[in-house]
This record gives C-alpha cells, structure tokens and sequence, in this order.
C-alpha cells in the first residue's frame, strides 16, 4: 500500500466529525498560486526544526514570518534556515533559502511576537515556543483564522489544558485544520498496528506499557553552567524561560513535555482515557545549580475504564538501560510499537515490512493536504489537550502522593501554572 493510499484511509474517519461541526471548509487557495504562506512563532531548537520540516513536506510552503521572545534565537533560526547548518549529530541541513521570504520588518522579538507574526499574511502558523504559551497562542491563531501546527504538550496544566478544548471548537466553527506534533499518530507502522488493534485483531485490551526511558537532553545542564556569561544579565523570568525544559510552569516537567508522546499512543490504542492514576517520581540525579524544579524520572499506575491497567515510566539518565515504546496486550494478542516498527503477536501476527516515511515530516504533509482540501479537515485540538491531560494527571500523582482521578483534573482542578503579568 503507498503512502497516498494510507493517509486516505487514515482520515476516513474524520468525516463525519467535520460534517457533525458544521463548519464551513474553506481550503486554502493563495491568490490563485498554490503556495502556503508560513509563520513560525517560536525559533528554538524545535521551532527551527519544525520549519525544516514544513519546508520539507511541500516545496510550496514558504516562511514568510518569524517571531521569537529572544533576539539571540530570533538571528540563529533566521541564519541556519537562510543559509543550512551542521546538526548535533553532525548532518548537514540544506538551506532553505529558496523557500524563505523573511525580511526584517517581519521578525518580531518580545512577548507580543506571537501577535505581529499572526498579523502577516500568512495561511499557517507553526508554534514551538514553550508550552506553557501555547493556549494563548493557538487562541489568537484560531481567532484570526490561520490553521496551525502546534507542537506537543499544548498545555502544562489543567486550565491551559480546558483553553485548547474551547478554542479546537472554535477551529471547528471556523472550518480550520490543526495538527499537533504528536508524529507517531502519522507514522505509517503505527497506524497499521492500530487499524488491527481496532478491528480486534488481540481482542478485548485488558493492558498496556508506555515507554519513555532514554538519557538526558543535550541541554541538561541547564544555562547556569552552559550559559555562565549571560547569566548575571538575566532577570529571574528570562532565566526560567531559557531554561524552560528545566521548570514545570514552563514544561510541564518531563512527563508532559516529553512522555506524552507514549501516553498519547496507549490513548489511541485503548481508544479510552484514563480513569484515575497513582504513580511517584523524584530527582534522583537532577539536583543542583541551574537543573530547576522537574523530576528526572517517574512511574506512575493508570487506571482506564473496564479495569484495563496501564503501567508509565518515564526516565532521563545516562547510563541505564533505555526504552522507548509501546506494548498493548489483548485477550488473544499483544501489540508492539516502536520507532519506525510494529508487530503483533498472537493468533493474527503481523509485522509492518512496508515503508516508513520521516514521521515528523509526514505529519506536515498531512496538515498541508487538509488545509488543501485533499482529504478531510484535521483537529487534533481537542485529542492533544486529552492526551496533555493524561501526562498531568500522572504527574500530579506523582508529586502529591495521592491517586487522582481524571474527572477531578479536567473539571475540577483549578491548578493555573500562567505567568501573569508577563
């Protein structure tokens, strides 16, 4: 089966969603060209990485404007999409510089960046800043009418979490396409396995596994070490945003910034949320100077519906063994997702042999073919809040203690991590 015939059947399902909306479909057509005018708000490491990946994904797609909260970030996304780079793994990355139309008066720096790049001609925004700005960003985007690519968590909170439900509505309304950058649900293995997983082929799920145990990230030591000769400049808040990943009001901590890409998976699998959750967690080599507030490790006990038992770990150390996966267990199989791979094992095996295109790439292309009107109009609003959820409820257990329901956080809770005023 190719690709086009896969990402068809992928969306099948989302017809009737959209109809039941009843939004108008407007695909996007500019100015009689077929070129996608681009936005990105957000040029760290995973901004500038998720451009390059639009960029990738149809040669039509154009940045157009950019806007960062720091100047610094601002010039090196601008420079490396400009004119290419050697990656951390010592890649070379093209240039994008055909694909590229970005001149000074629209790149924006300062809190307010967002705004002025949403206020460009643009059809599509990319948004990778971190995730503790994203309900307010998607909210703007959606209001002014630009469908949105938005990375995962999309919230690092319960509250945020609420604010990307109503405003996915307000796509609906609008007739707009989002996607999140939850890429496993774009990966060709792992639709495969979960078409089967639904069609019974393990039958009745009675559990499931979820995987993020792996080293730290490059930047674990946090800027106070990495970054020594900025630092006496920096107020408190710039410290904590450029050591975003280092603080839970920013990140989410490493379960919801990182670990929700597994739990999001066991989501679509099950087809189900969690009911409750009782887990723990700690800091077992994340101490010191310029490491923060977040955990380095958690395993946390959900519980969803019909009694189906799901076991979490999440983990950021050198030197131990890793693992990075999904297992879901059914009555007559057990299903194994991993990377660019999947199987499943039992009365109906089956092991994905086909191609597997860069995930991460595929899921712009999916976006760009809905905003087209090639296949059914995507939102993963309301899907990446509830899987962002899942993560926070998991790491709420973790540091208070105490089994949380899933009811209680979604409408309940009152938990705002929000800086105000900025």
């Amino acid at each position: 089966m190719n690709t086009t015939d896969m990402t068809r059947r992928r969306f099948m399902k989302t017809t009737a969603a959209a109809a039941a909306a009843g939004a108008v479909y407007q695909p996007v057509r500019a100015a009689g060209s077929d070129i996608i005018k681009v936005g990105l708000i957000g040029c760290g490491g995973r901004g500038t990485g998720a451009a390059i990946n639009c960029t990738d994904a149809d040669p039509a797609v154009k940045i157009v404007a950019m806007g960062d909260l720091f100047q610094d970030h601002l010039d090196s996304s601008y420079e490396r999409l400009a004119k290419g780079y050697t990656g951390w793994q010592g890649e070379e990355v093209k240039s994008r510089g055909e694909q590229m139309d970005v001149p000074p008066e629209r790149r924006f720096v300062g809190f307010d960046a967002y705004k002025k790049v949403i206020e460009c001609d643009i059809d599509m925004v990319i948004m990778a800043s971190p995730p503790h700005f994203r309900p307010m960003q998607f909210d703007a985007a959606i209001k002014a009418g630009k469908h949105v690519f938005m990375e995962k968590p999309v919230a690092v909170g319960p509250a945020g979490a609420r604010s990307i439900m109503q405003t996915a509505k307000l796509a609906d309304e609008k007739g707009l396409s989002v996607v999140a950058g939850t890429q496993r649900r774009h990966s060709a293995p792992y639709l495969e396995v979960m078409k089967r997983i639904h069609d019974g082929d393990i039958g009745d799920i009675v559990s499931a596994q979820a995987y993020w145990l792996g080293g730290p990230p490059w930047w674990e030591k946090g800027p106070k070490l990495y970054h020594q000769q900025f630092v006496e400049n920096w107020s408190d808040l710039e410290y904590q945003i450029r050591n975003w990943f280092h603080f839970t009001r920013f990140s989410g901590d490493i379960i919801v910034e990182q670990h929700v890409h597994n739990l999001d998976v066991v989501n679509w699998g099950i087809g189900a949320l969690p009911v409750n959750a009782v887990g723990t967690g700690g800091a077992q080599r994340r101490r010191g100077d310029g490491y923060g507030n977040i955990y380095d490790h958690f395993t946390i006990q959900y519980e969803y519906p019909n009694g189906v038992q799901v076991t979490s770990m999440c983990r950021q150390m050198d030197n131990c063994a890793n693992r990075v996966s999904e297992t879901i267990m059914g009555s007559k199989g057990i299903a194994y997702l991993w990377g660019s791979s999947g199987k499943i094992e039992g009365k109906k095996s089956y092991e994905f042999t086909g191609d597997s295109p860069n995930m991460m790439v595929q899921e712009h292309k999916d976006l760009i073919a809905s905003m087209r009107g090639e296949i059914s109009r995507l939102n993963d609003g309301q899907r990446i809040a509830e899987s962002t959820l899942t993560a926070v409820l998991g790491r709420m257990t973790a540091y208070t203690g105490r089994a949380v329901k899933y009811d209680w956080v979604l409408n309940k809770s009152q938990l705002n991590l929000f800086v105000a005023p900025l």
